[in-house]
Formats: structure tokens, sequence, C-alpha cells
């Protein structure tokens, strides 16, 4: 860690910036160091110089760059508490003033918190009347999300997770398993439209009722997440609610008044103003 000088992420940050566009330079500078040495031990690259060197010279390479850096562990139904609340108080909420509700996954990584929705609503009965948009800056993620294809060993903590949930059926309703694999139910997601997209200056999209970006702006420094907070506020319906990870806050933040808390504990907020 203590070999990468501050010099060596200015510079591989520019680099990255000018050929391809993807900004890294506010995120949170201690995890970024920290996955940028980890690329390094796991190509045996000799200093972030020759990181930097591979970069330029060779664009697969920098698809798996991204893939290591923005690596995200999620699971089904993680924080199952949250979920509760999603499905007894928020879309009963949002389906009180709508016949159909729209739903942003704002960094979807590998899919399972679009699955774990996409279960929920089937249960609730209100699948077919949901709209749902699953983006993430890495594409070869994104296409794994797609396939709905995961190893069997996770799914005895997403079935945890699904008990404490207190789901109404059995996670094992939802898919197949074949030769280690677990194949998800396809028409749990034939509603979702996977989208590759970067948060920090992708386009904003449609309006919203509920847009979920959990555990994701804790990669990013204050002024990055700021950007991202009004992007993500302009592209919600006013009323319409927003979910963040645990160990995120909106209280700091440039928009905190035009939300309201509507459940601190799951950090849950409501917009009230555009």
């Amino acid at each position: 860690m203590q070999d990468i000088e501050i010099a060596d992420i200015r510079n591989l940050t520019q680099v990255i910036k000018e050929r391809y566009n993807y900004d890294f330079t506010n995120y949170a500078m201690s995890s970024f160091k920290r996955r940028v040495q980890r690329v390094i031990d796991l190509y045996k690259f000799a200093s972030v110089g020759h990181l930097v060197s591979r970069i330029k010279e060779d664009p697969a390479f920098f698809h798996d760059f991204i893939s290591e850096i923005t690596v995200n562990v999620t699971e089904m139904f993680r924080d199952p508490s949250f979920w509760r609340v999603v499905r007894d108080h928020i879309i009963p909420n949002i389906m009180l003033n709508h016949d159909t509700i729209s739903i942003w996954h704002a960094g979807c990584s590998s899919g399972e918190e679009v699955f774990s929705m996409s279960i929920m609503l089937k249960e609730m009965g209100v699948l077919n009347k949901a709209k749902i948009i699953a983006t993430d800056i890495d594409k070869e993620i994104l296409d794994k999300a797609k396939k709905g294809l995961y190893a069997v060993k996770h799914m005895d903590l997403n079935e945890k997770n699904y008990i404490r949930y207190q789901g109404t059926g059995s996670l094992k309703d939802y898919y197949e398993e074949r030769e280690g694999k677990v194949y998800m139910d396809r028409s749990l997601v034939a509603n979702v439209s996977w989208r590759e997209h970067n948060l920090v200056n992708g386009p904003v999209f449609n309006k919203f009722d509920l847009v979920l970006c959990r555990n994701v702006m804790i990669y990013f420094n204050q002024t990055l997440q700021n950007e991202v907070l009004k992007r993500l506020h302009e592209s919600m319906f006013k009323y319409g609610y927003l979910a963040i990870g645990s160990k995120e806050s909106l209280i700091w933040c440039e928009i905190a008044n035009k939300f309201i808390v509507v459940n601190n504990e799951e950090k849950i907020y409501k917009k009230i103003k555009e």
C-alpha cells in the first residue's frame, strides 16, 4: 500500500480519464489505492507505471481493470429488514396513487438486488405493473446480471436472507440448479432493461418512483457523492423514494433539504422538492 504514491494515482486517473472518459478522480482515495494495489498484485505488475502502460496499450485489459476496481460483493435480500420496509410500506405507498411503478437500480452489480426486487414484487402481485431499469458501469458484470447465473455455494446465504425477510415461499421456487450453477427464472426480469451507465457522467434517465443506489457511494469522496445525488434527485418524481446503503448518508449533501427521512435505520428518503 505505502508503495503507491499520490502522484502515481493522479497519473493513473488522468490517463484513464483522457483515454476512456472514466473519471476516478473523486473516488475515496484509500479505497481506490487499495483496489489499485490488488490489481497490481493480481497481475504481478512491477509498479503503477507498468499498470498505466498496459491500460494505455490494451483496451481489453482496461475492462478487466474496471471489473476489479468497481467489484461489489452483493447478495440477495441483503439487509432483510430493509426489504421488509420496502414491501410493507414503500411499494404500497407508491401504488396508492399509481397503476404502475418505475424503479431504477443504480449500480446493480451482478444483479442480486434486481432479482430480489422482482421476487418481492411477484409475491406482492404487482411485478407485471413494474418497469425496472438496472444499470452499472461495468459491462461484464452487467452481462452476468442479465444471465441470472450464480454459484450454488452463494445460495445458502441468499436463502437465509430470504427467510429473515419472511418471503411467502422458498427461494428455490425461483431458480433451477444444474451442474453447480443456479439459473434464475427468466420471467422475473422480463420487465427489466439492463444498461451500461456511468453514475458520474452518464445521462439522467426518465423519472422514477423508487431509486436504489445502495453501497455504491461509499467509494466516492464528498464532491462526487454530491454530483451523483444531484443526478439521482433529478431522476426522481416528486414524492418518489430514494434508498441508499446503510453506511451512507444524505444529511451533509447540498440537496439534503429536498428530501425527508422516511426510515433512518434503513436509509430510505422521500423527495419533497424539485
